[in-house]
């Protein structure tokens, strides 16, 4: 199937230094972006496009709106639809009386696909095209997950999370079954289609050191697969860890005794690092994922996104929704808190920088810009559609935006779901009634 998009098209280069740091963009004002089976054959004007791609292809206007990569979520939880703003724990008190009750439900198979179909179309709805998923710690979740994204034919990262103490023995695994049963998810899943794997400790606090010894296995024995966990998200996880493991130097000691940090291994949060720990995660190349809405929603801290990129030592940084705790699953509204938390902390973020790492920022930090993340032809064709007069507030505001910058800052800061038009997966369109007719 041969599709021609035409629109304003934007996608990014390189980190972009300011708000008219336009350099770092690519922006066609009068855009063409050819799809076809999968994949961006070929981007720029749409004269220049048109002409390449010869009479009778198929033309899809989506004039005056913005064509963007779809949007990367770097860190949720599936199974967590059903506890979405619940109100009043911290962390630990969260885990214990919402989360694991919640997911102890993933063992039916019904019920997981049931929630993973759920939670995949209502990321595409808000323009999110590839997230890195947790499921529950059931074997059944994560085929469930699977069998939906690749079903869509999406290109995501997801693991069944490896747990064996510490939550409700309807959450729990021991570290054979762990070991075994991720073993066969990677059989099974880690290469199909557009599918990858991610070895899932939860975190150190529901893994024992035999679990953990496990988790480094896995990794010895895949070493191209992703690793999730979470780190340094609460002072009294914190607290609570070095109790668990008494001979590591800190919370992050932990993961680095057993192998687990590197360049395909995101870490969840990491608001509360010390400069080693920081120092720790810059020289193995680890992800640091911030989370700002769920950081502000549990009351666990504010992440100094300015100071983690600019030190001496810098750390890759990825942002997510972290949904169940984080309280959207759009990744506009997601950067819309993150301006927030960094302009507590003294900074500000530019708009062109915010879109960077929604999309190629997120794709560098997975390791997979060669896949997602941009429009450079011989990517794939996953693409979001925005309009930035999706409500009458931005109708009227829009009447005043001078600059393209001005225009992103509106999108991230009063944009949500409505304000995605269209998403396309693998070059066919996944939101509106076109994708009933494909």
């Amino acid at each position: 199937m041969t599709t021609l998009l035409r629109g304003r098209t934007l996608s990014f280069l390189r980190w972009p230094e300011g708000p008219d740091d336009l350099a770092a963009c690519r922006y066609e004002e009068d855009g063409g972006l050819l799809l076809r089976d999968g994949k961006i054959a070929a981007a720029g004007t749409f004269a220049e496009v048109k002409a390449q791609a010869g009479d009778g292809v198929k033309i899809v206007d989506h004039r005056p709106h913005l064509i963007l990569p779809g949007f990367i979520d770097c860190h949720a939880h599936m199974p967590q639809m059903q506890i979405i703003a619940s109100y009043g724990a911290e962390l630990l008190d969260w885990l214990n009386t919402y989360t694991f009750p919640e997911e102890s439900k993933f063992r039916n198979t019904q019920h997981g696909r049931r929630i993973a179909r759920l939670f995949l179309e209502e990321l595409i709805r808000h323009g999110t095209t590839s997230v890195v998923a947790y499921c529950s710690v059931h074997k059944e979740s994560a085929d469930a997950f699977f069998a939906e994204s690749h079903d869509r034919n999406m290109l995501n990262v997801a693991g069944k999370v490896m747990m064996d103490r510490n939550a409700l023995d309807g959450v729990l695994d021991t570290p054979r079954s762990g070991y075994d049963d991720s073993k066969a998810l990677i059989a099974e899943w880690h290469g199909r289609g557009r599918q990858h794997y991610a070895v899932t400790p939860r975190f150190a606090i529901t893994s024992s050191p035999e679990q953990m010894e496990m988790a480094q296995a896995l990794m010895r024995e895949h070493p191209d697969l992703h690793m999730q966990t979470h780190l340094s998200e609460n002072l009294a996880e914190i607290a609570f860890t070095q109790k668990l493991y008494p001979w590591s130097r800190d919370y992050t000691d932990v993961y680095e005794h057993y192998g687990l940090l590197g360049a395909k291994s995101l870490f969840g949060h990491c608001i509360h690092l010390s400069e080693r720990e920081a120092d720790a995660l810059s020289a193995s190349g680890s992800v640091a994922v911030f989370c700002p809405t769920s950081n502000l929603f549990l009351g666990s801290g504010l992440f100094d996104y300015q100071r983690f990129r600019t030190r001496e030592n810098p750390l890759r940084i990825a942002t997510a929704t972290d949904v169940g705790g984080g309280t959207s699953y759009s990744m506009l509204r997601t950067m819309d808190e993150a301006y927030k938390v960094i302009a507590l902390n003294g900074e500000k973020l530019n708009p062109l920088a915010s879109f960077w790492q929604m999309t190629l920022g997120n794709a560098e930090a997975l390791s997979l810009t060669e896949r997602i993340g941009t429009l450079e032809p011989g990517t794939d064709a996953d693409i979001a559609v925005l309009d930035s007069r999706a409500t009458p507030v931005m109708r009227l505001r829009m009447e005043t935006v001078a600059t393209l910058a001005e225009e992103l800052f509106l999108l991230q800061t009063l944009g949500d779901d409505r304000a995605v038009r269209e998403v396309y997966i693998a070059g066919r369109p996944a939101k509106s009634d076109l994708a009933v007719q494909a």
